[in-house]
């Protein structure tokens, strides 16, 4: 009893909701942190390092407003539900590291042009990379939990934390290799550096966002173990029922399936549906938070929707 009630409570402590509170306020920390890193020892690379975290920090607070909406069930005007509100956040976060990123190539550039002594490089380091600790550690937990719960606000916000991480360290490694070198510029060239690979994680944030909103078909695995499922079915009918015009998409954690279920025209509508209602408890049992619609037609027999797509032609009256 103890573990499932562990599980539980481990469950509730991991929600989307919860772990982008967390990292409202482990972005402040960051924040505080690696300003105090750039003050002390004047590098842009720093100075570039807490302005991401600073894009962290908005677009955490924007990841968890489309959370809360997401979660808000069906009603008359979205009858879908409002699952796809997560993308939005993916979408908005990619645009506010374009921005970071031009700040970044900005002060660089700047630097590069007006030279400048770093100072006190050891307390710099030292508080970036605790602040990157604090990052690491809670990217870790967010992107278990963005595959648990399937949640692409939980997922986007834990890859951009992690590529956080993997910045500060490239900026803590730049100083270093500055401070053996003496090598001013390697400081402002490495800021420049961040903010191409800055550029490269937005674009693919606002890809990812722009895909899942044009209805892009759930991924290869999960579509897998549909037409496993399906397949499984048929051969359970001895061939006599056949599934075809599969088409899947994904909004959220939410995997929507469309087919036709075709079956011999002379069985009655209650073993038709009795059928239907086989294949469906299959499916859930795959996939949980699935919205399946299935359209139970004769064998042989096209819909009009079918045959316009086919041929090209007005549906028959």
């Amino acid at each position: 009893m103890k573990p499932a009630l562990s599980a539980a409570a481990h469950s509730r402590w991991t929600t989307p909701e919860n772990l982008l509170r967390i990292s409202v306020v482990v972005a402040i920390a960051t924040i505080a942190l690696k300003t105090s890193a750039w003050a002390v020892s004047g590098s842009v690379g720093l100075l570039s390092d807490a302005l991401e975290s600073l894009v962290n920090l908005v677009g955490a607070l924007f990841a968890l407003g489309m959370v809360t909406i997401a979660k808000r069930p069906a009603d008359e005007g979205h009858p879908y539900g409002h699952t796809k509100a997560e993308y939005f956040s993916a979408g908005f976060e990619g645009l506010l590291i374009f921005g970071a990123a031009m700040a970044i190539v900005w002060a660089s550039v700047d630097r590069l042009l007006h030279p400048q002594p770093l100072e006190q490089l050891g307390w710099g380091i030292a508080l970036s990379m605790l602040s990157t600790a604090l990052n690491g550690g809670l990217a870790w937990v967010m992107l278990r939990a963005a595959r648990e719960h399937q949640s692409m606000a939980l997922e986007g916000d834990g890859r951009h934390l992690m590529t956080d991480v993997w910045t500060s360290v490239g900026v803590v490694g730049g100083l270093l290799l500055a401070m053996l070198t003496g090598w001013q510029w390697l400081d402002a060239v490495l800021g420049i550096a961040v903010a191409l690979h800055i550029f490269k994680e937005g674009g693919q944030l606002v890809w990812r966002s722009s895909q899942g909103l044009m209805d892009e078909s759930i991924d290869a695995d999960t579509l897998a173990k549909i037409e496993r499922c399906v397949r499984a079915f048929e051969a359970q009918t001895g061939g006599a029922v056949h599934c075809d015009k599969l088409s899947t998409r994904r909004a959220g954690a939410l995997h929507f399936i469309d087919m036709h279920l075709h079956m011999p025209g002379d069985w009655s509508l209650a073993h038709a549906t009795q059928l239907r209602m086989q294949l469906e408890a299959a499916l859930l049992q795959e996939l949980p938070q699935a919205r399946i619609s299935m359209e139970v037609l004769p064998l042989g027999v096209q819909t009009q929707t079918e045959a316009v797509q086919r041929n090209g032609d007005a549906p028959s009256p």
